[in-house]
């Protein structure tokens, strides 16, 4: 059933890594399973099988071939080093080679207590392992490199958090798990040889271009990659009013996806000072601030890589230095990129870095739902916009934005009709609210699936109008909206 495994990371010297097989659990069953991802991964699904896929995929059958593993890797968490964190509860399988020749980590996510797990429990609850795959797939659908997520299965054992709940194991997807916080562990042992092995399974897995390049530039052009993926991620992120939570370096992947949903979060009301996360007491993590703890997160990467960039420490310090300055510029680009596309222009005038920024202050002051905004924009391309208007609170907040939007509109070489389309086919009307994620949740945990099912449902075509459905596009109503999500540890 499963396909065959390479286990590139497995034979990593044994530094990077600790062997450790998932810890068994009482009555595996399979909640969910992404079979249209299967298919991508190579799985056998003529040969599958309810159970056993369960009995797998929960940890109590280890698939042939497999080599589980817990990955080392260190972090900053809130700005706070820790040297040593590592997979505390995640136990990689191995690699598989998908479809279309990519290398793929399959890893089990609530698969037991590790040497890594500093006390905790090793698993996970159901809730947050059903909110991963619902977000991490929205994400996918939107656009957002992304891990994926192949399945959630219950453990039939309770873990104990705020309150007792039910545990779940969830199957997750990604080009790899490297991570700044990996190269900050080595970083911090003065292991050398580990970074340099890092570094080049980095570019043989992500920057194959890289490989030809002479080390004194090659080294160098992996921070510079890096941080072209990261600017580009961050950006969408923004686009979609989204908030990761916990932007730690331990959650910054080198392969430049979205990595760990744990309090994360799309805004209703526009608001920059947003925050989700429970931990997250100073707003540090808020929406505003998610490009420039990129930018540091980036800075500490290129930290670890000093002795590979130049043999000169201060010469190294010097060139690093350089790029990660760049990246303002970078994400500025990226950013005006989603934003040009979000209000339907595919040509670039001097003047529109400020007529997003001030649709956004306008989203602001009228109090606005970001994604129905945007969305509503498509009827607003040159007639009255009842459908905009009516998602302001306070409607003078438009003022002469729209006006100057569709003054804007007319320099485009596409008609009025083509526009539409293009405003439709970039801004999502359905989004993962945090109000519906939690009902099916609270529904889950209850032993009802149904609302998570059509919720998953619904976000799988999250651009197109589903008739009967158009409360899933609907705000929280006033005094119900969710604003604290929780860690799933």
């Amino acid at each position: 059933m499963f396909p065959e495994f390479t286990l590139r990371y497995a034979r990593l010297p044994d530094r990077f890594f600790l062997r450790f097989d998932p810890v068994p659990v009482k009555a595996p069953r399979l909640l969910a399973f992404n079979r249209p991802l299967a298919e991508e991964l190579g799985f056998d699904l003529e040969a599958f099988d309810e159970q056993r896929a369960a009995e797998a995929l929960a940890g109590n059958v280890v698939p042939p071939g497999a080599e589980p593993l817990a990955q080392a890797y260190a972090g900053h968490q809130f700005g706070h080093f820790n040297p040593r964190l590592g997979d505390g509860r995640a136990v990689l399988l191995g690699e598989v080679t998908d479809r279309a020749g990519r290398l793929r980590d399959l890893q089990l996510k609530g698969a037991g207590c590790t040497p890594f797990s500093r006390g905790a429990d090793g698993r996970a609850p159901l809730g947050p392992v059903l909110r991963e795959h619902l977000v991490s797939e929205a994400m996918h659908v939107l656009g957002i490199p992304t891990t994926r997520a192949l399945a959630a299965v219950s453990t039939g054992e309770r873990v104990f958090r705020r309150v007792p709940e039910p545990g779940a194991v969830l199957t997750r997807v990604a080009s790899s798990h490297l991570r700044v916080g990996t190269f900050q562990y080595f970083a911090a042992r003065g292991d050398e040889e580990a970074i340099r092995l890092l570094a080049d399974l980095a570019i043989e897995r992500h920057y194959p271009d890289l490989a030809a390049l002479p080390p004194e530039t090659r080294y160098l052009s992996l921070v510079e990659a890096v941080q072209a993926r990261q600017a580009r991620l961050v950006a969408g992120w923004m686009g979609l009013g989204f908030i990761h939570g916990v932007m730690n370096t331990d959650n910054t992947s080198i392969a430049g996806e979205t990595i760990d949903y744990g309090p994360c979060a799309f805004m209703e009301a526009y608001d920059p000072e947003q925050v989700f996360s429970s931990i997250d007491e100073g707003g540090r993590y808020a929406y505003r601030n998610q490009p420039w703890i990129a930018q540091w997160n980036l800075a500490r990467f290129a930290e670890t890589l000093i002795p590979l960039i130049d043999d000169d420490a201060d010469r190294a310090v010097e060139r690093a230095t350089a790029v990660i300055q760049a990246y303002p510029a970078q994400y500025e680009a990226e950013w005006l990129a989603v934003m040009r596309k979000k209000l339907g222009l595919a040509g670039e005038e001097e003047g529109d870095r400020e007529l997003a920024e001030a649709f956004l202050e306008a989203l602001k002051a009228g109090r606005a739902d970001f994604t129905l905004a945007f969305r509503a924009l498509s009827e607003a391309v040159e007639e009255d916009a009842p459908g905009l208007l009516e998602r302001f609170e306070h409607r003078e907040a438009l003022g002469e934005w729209l006006p100057r939007w569709r003054a804007r509109l007319a320099r485009e070489e596409a008609s009025p009709a083509t526009i539409a389309a293009r405003l439709r086919a970039t801004n999502p009307l359905y989004i993962p609210r945090n109000q519906r994620v939690e009902e099916a949740l609270t529904a889950a945990a209850e032993g009802d699936l149904a609302p998570f099912e059509t919720l998953r449902e619904v976000l799988a075509t999250p651009f197109e109008a589903q008739p009967g459905r158009e409360a899933y596009a609907r705000p929280s109503p006033a005094g119900e909206a969710v604003f604290r999500t929780f860690c799933g540890t």
